[in-house]
């Protein structure tokens, strides 16, 4: 396999904006399609739906009912426990876009590793902290993990198509410190 800028390049986007999924599900989809629809970087031909009118449109939607609904107690914990599965889809569907494999299988199974699996672990993080600030505040403070991961979610969005391999070093980072918490977490529990 000869392993050229671009295509690592491609690779990290794939990954940052995966990761970006485990913040807001919608979000990185959105930036994505609007990003290949203004040509700053076009999916492959299977992907290029994503651009589309009806689905910028749906994206857009999606988007605003989700970052809303984040702010709304008790739903925000609801929409934690949809949104770990929706965010590994989500994740995979982006990751395996803009990966530059051709082999088909091996393109899935690398979207599904690190795209599906790195958004997956993202929004488990993400949920555990809002749970424990439920717990902590009585959901006072969820909306100021909300205002966060939204911020997280554009911002970081944006950011992989502008820096993807750092933004994909990054969300490396922060998941290697999400598995430290939640192993620690259980060490605690155990040792209890």
């Amino acid at each position: 396999m000869n392993l050229d800028v671009q295509s690592i390049t491609a690779a990290a986007l794939g990954i940052a904006l995966a990761a970006c999924c485990g913040f807001r599900v919608f979000v990185p989809m959105l930036v994505a399609g609007l990003a290949s629809r203004f040509h700053v970087f076009n999916f492959s031909d299977s992907f290029s739906w994503l651009a589309s009118t009806p689905a910028l449109i749906a994206l857009g939607a999606a988007t605003i009912t989700e970052i809303t609904g984040y702010y709304v107690p008790f739903i925000d914990n609801i929409l934690d426990t949809i949104s770990a599965p929706l965010a590994a889809v989500a994740g995979t569907l982006l990751a395996t876009s803009v990966m530059p494999i051709d082999n088909e299988w091996m393109k899935w199974i690398i979207g599904i590793v690190a795209g599906g699996g790195g958004a997956g672990l993202v929004s488990s993080g993400t949920g555990f902290l809002r749970l424990l600030s439920s717990k902590t505040t009585l959901g006072t403070g969820n909306a100021v993990v909300a205002t966060g991961e939204n911020t997280a979610a554009v911002g970081g969005s944006i950011l992989a198509f502008i820096i993807p391999i750092v933004m994909a070093a990054i969300f490396l980072l922060l998941s290697f410190w999400i598995l430290k918490k939640i192993y620690n977490s259980f060490v605690k529990k155990k040792a209890t």
